[in-house]
């Protein structure tokens, strides 16, 4: 059973919610439903759930509802457990296909007799649909992919290892070289898995790699119909073909995202909103150029220039095809995959909540990841290959004294090393940035 951090925001909630409800978050498969399940089994003597995809009556009975009090007989209509007062959780999984019953569950919360949970995909794409959107009422938690850390704690890892490299990391010091030897062979195998339960969890039982990518591309197809689904008529073709595009277009030398490859006069205000769809629906993670490495990022971001990941770096190695994945299960590192090693990265930064940014110019060249705390701007290079120990724009940028930056972090495949400004991070220690 795979161990989520996520779990303990809800074991949060339920300790201090008050009249709010709980809205787990996320992209399709990254395991909201299992975690949810999970944690009403072991906190609720009863439990009502819903599915608003699979139970098409119920959804029904919801989209006809028009009044707090209308859903409420819904629920105790279509309910498959009895509603005992102070000790039921009402359960409403994919609520994104009843927006009714998201707008009038603020009212239901005011009953504090139950408490009630929702879990919602594509949320930033349907809540532009809502008449009122809950604002006030809802504890938001979202979800992603499982990170790195998840990962090792689903292979086994121990509290003791994790310690030895958090530590290693403060004290800029080397890991012990069988920890080190260990993590690198995880980091490795994440690029191949990723950090979608479903797959993740088989592989982990069968260590088919066959499997693992048929269970990856369905994830994908899933997404593909989602877009179908979901996306306005005239939008479905244009989504299909960026999100189709994510993974030729890290590929390419600059990775950057580059919209004539959709159409020959394509450009970022002509398919803005399609970008943005794919973006608020969660499959994928937009890091965007900024002007000048200087805080605070948003204020100097260019929001038409950008590299597109996709949300899993699993999925972006089953879409680059058996010879890549082939390639990842030998180590064989020969080809430089630093567009999977970005993505890992990317990845690992979103889940912790640092937005998205690179910088460029034609003097410095590119960096390929800022972060921010409320002092500095931290650049980081992601480096998958031997010559890790180049970074001509990591040099320049560190000696122009108008930017203002002191250290710098290069994620590789080496041991912790500190020279001068830059420290040299073993690249699964994107965790701890």
């Amino acid at each position: 059973m795979l161990k989520r951090k996520a779990e303990k925001l809800l074991r949060e909630w339920k300790n201090t919610k008050g009249t709010e409800a709980l809205l787990v978050m996320g992209a399709r498969q990254v395991g909201k439903t299992f975690l949810i399940d999970k944690f009403v089994r072991e906190h609720y003597r009863n439990v009502v759930k819903f599915d608003l995809i699979d139970q098409t009556e119920v959804l029904n009975a919801f989209d006809a509802a028009r009044s707090s009090q209308d859903l409420f007989l819904a629920i105790s209509a279509y309910a498959d457990a009895p509603l005992e007062k102070g000790r039921t959780a009402i359960f409403i999984d994919e609520v994104q296909e009843c927006k009714e019953a998201l707008t009038l569950v603020k009212y239901l919360t005011q009953r504090t007799d139950y408490d009630y949970i929702l879990s919602v995909s594509l949320l930033g794409v349907e809540l532009k649909g809502l008449r009122s959107a809950p604002v006030g009422y809802l504890h938001i938690v979202e979800m992603h992919p499982l990170d790195f850390q998840e990962f090792c704690w689903a292979n086994g890892v121990g509290e003791e290892a994790w310690a030895e490299i958090a530590d290693a990391f403060t004290q800029r010091r080397p890991v012990n070289q069988a920890v080190h030897d260990r993590f690198l062979k995880l980091f490795h195998r994440y690029l191949l898995a990723g950090g979608m339960p479903r797959p993740v969890s088989g592989f982990i039982e069968d260590y088919d790699v066959q499997a693992l990518v048929r269970r990856q591309n369905d994830i994908i197809q899933l997404y593909r119909y989602d877009i179908a689904k979901y996306a306005s008529g005239n939008k479905k073709l244009a989504i299909r073909e960026i999100f189709d595009e994510m993974p030729s277009q890290l590929d390419s030398q600059t990775k950057r995202f580059n919209f004539s490859a959709i159409a020959p006069r394509g450009t970022y205000e002509r398919y803005k909103d399609d970008f943005i769809w794919l973006v608020d629906a969660g499959v994928a993670i937009p890091v965007r150029n900024v002007s000048e490495p200087k805080r605070p990022l948003r204020l100097v971001e260019n929001r038409s220039f950008f590299k597109l990941f996709m949300n899993d770096v699993g999925l972006l190695s089953a879409a680059c095809g058996m010879e890549v994945v082939r390639d990842l299960v030998s180590n064989d590192f020969s080809v430089n995959y630093g567009a999977i090693y970005e993505n890992a990265v990317a990845q690992e930064l979103h889940a912790h909540g640092h937005g998205g940014f690179f910088f460029r110019n034609r003097k410095l060249g590119e960096i390929d990841f800022l972060v921010q705390d409320r002092t500095s701007v931290l650049p980081i290079e992601v480096k998958s290959g031997k010559t890790y120990k180049r970074h001509s724009a990591l040099t320049q940028l560190l000696a122009t004294a108008n930017y203002g930056i002191e250290q710098a972090v290069v994620l590789c495949e080496s041991n912790v090393e500190v020279n001068g400004a830059v420290t040299y991070f073993p690249v699964y220690m994107a965790a701890f940035l």
